[in-house]
């Protein structure tokens, strides 16, 4: 379980420039920087906000190694601070990942790599980058047990029980969701992705941390809207729709408590039941 004391969260809404990783760098310094300010201590940047997304054959040249010198400036720059961002991963294989980095007290603490790559309609990741095979969550000093995941990842019920699994007390997702039905009074996309956000807080009785990018690429405008969600499904912050913003919260970890006492889901899950039935699916369909 987390530590005692109401962390602060900060989520850095940004625009990141398409293929300009020093003005992007540079960006996510300032973000820091204010951030801290304010008592954050735990500062979100959106997927891929090193790099902007549609980097299509850019992808190569925007890759960093978890050793690069941009990585150790960012983790340093947020002090005791933890700090979640988007990158282009180079692997000791040269393989591109579409990461999640999460750091803290000056630690890299653990990498996410996307795993559901979108390809379809305007998305074509799977063309540049390989897909993640692993959905683990991380221990932290401020925050309890971790689970990062990654825009497309977030749609798919298998990594959010598997998390559930991993007995989480925050599920973080980053993205770069473009608007996509604009003609109501939110964005519809923004509406799913807050339903979605409520009801996985409650299934999980976890915090939920959505923060999304803003701007405009390739024709696209992404909409920002970036949310906490408390364990009960209550909203405690929620960023401005297409604004670049940096929004501070209080997120009340002792909340995690009274939610699974009131609605104890996780206690009551039967992982082994779940793990038989689903080698039993699996001898079905792929067994032959």
């Amino acid at each position: 379980m987390p530590a005692a004391g109401v962390p602060r969260v900060a989520l850095a809404q940004i625009a990141p420039v398409l293929g300009d990783r020093a003005r992007n760098l540079a960006l996510h310094q300032e973000q820091i920087a204010a951030a801290r300010q304010q008592g954050a201590d735990l500062i979100l940047f959106p997927e891929l906000s090193l790099t902007g997304y549609f980097l299509r054959d850019m992808v190569p040249d925007m890759a960093l190694r978890l050793d690069a010198a941009e990585i150790v400036e960012l983790v340093a720059a947020a002090g005791p601070a933890a700090v979640v961002f988007g990158f282009v991963e180079q692997s000791s294989a040269h393989l591109y990942y579409n990461a999640a980095l999460l750091a803290e007290a000056g630690h890299v603490v653990h990498v996410h790599r996307k795993v559901y790559l979108p390809t379809y309609g305007m998305f074509e990741e799977q063309r540049y980058f390989a897909a993640g095979n692993r959905i683990t969550a991380c221990d932290t000093q401020r925050f309890g047990r971790v689970g990062l995941l990654v825009c497309e990842d977030f749609w798919h019920l298998s990594a959010v029980a598997i998390l559930q699994a991993e007995q989480i007390d925050v599920l973080v997702c980053i993205a770069n969701s473009p608007a996509r039905g604009v003609d109501a009074e939110k964005v519809r996309t923004a509406e799913v992705y807050e339903q979605m956000a409520k009801t996985y807080a409650r299934l999980l009785g976890a915090v939920v941390i959505f923060v999304n990018r803003v701007g405009f690429e390739d024709g696209l405008c992404f909409w920002g809207g970036s949310l906490v969600i408390g364990p009960d499904g209550t909203t405690l912050a929620e960023a401005p729709q297409f604004d670049a913003a940096l929004t501070v919260v209080l997120v009340d970890l002792e909340e995690l408590r009274r939610a699974r006492l009131i609605t104890p889901l996780a206690r009551d899950e039967q992982l082994l039941l779940t793990l038989e039935e689903l080698s039993r699916i699996k001898r079905r369909r792929y067994d032959h």
